[in-house]
């Protein structure tokens, strides 16, 4: 493929999104936050903490505990209003997206993105969120993605 055709195109829509999301989010709730640091889920937390931004876990089987320094809860209803969540980052299977967007749009009034892992995708829930106002990503990781833009 010619490259210099590549140069051309420009970003695409998503890269964008993603470019606003990485410099305009300052809180994220992380859905299957893992405490094992094995884990991918806590690799890309710890990152984005490094990076300075607010990571709230929420995982049931560890609510009350602490992950990275941050209390953990068991839903997103649990969230104080508060804490200000403006993203959430999906690490669950693709089947618990349409529940996790449910909750999320009834306990965050602050959240303007719902980004799913990689593997994570649901379009029909990501279509309604949209519907919204919000800002959807799927199968990608903000660890990855982010270092482009910030």
């Amino acid at each position: 493929m010619n490259l210099a055709i590549l140069r051309d195109i420009g970003p695409s829509p998503v890269d964008d999104d993603i470019a606003r999301i990485a410099r305009s989010t300052r809180c994220i709730a992380m859905i299957g936050l893992s405490p094992n640091e094995a884990r991918p889920s806590w690799g890309v937390a710890r990152y984005l903490k490094s990076q300075g931004f607010r990571v709230i876990p929420v995982n049931p089987a560890h609510a009350g505990s602490a992950i990275l320094d941050e209390q953990v809860y068991a839903d997103l209803h649990a969230i104080p209003a508060e804490a200000g969540v403006d993203m959430i980052d999906i690490f669950r299977r693709s089947d618990a997206v349409p529940t996790i967007i449910d909750q999320a749009l009834a306990s965050l009034p602050r959240l303007r993105t719902i980004w799913m892992q990689l593997g994570v995708s649901h379009p029909a829930a990501a279509n309604r969120a949209r519907g919204r106002g919000l800002t959807v990503i799927e199968n990608r990781c903000p660890k990855i993605e982010f270092p482009r833009f910030l």
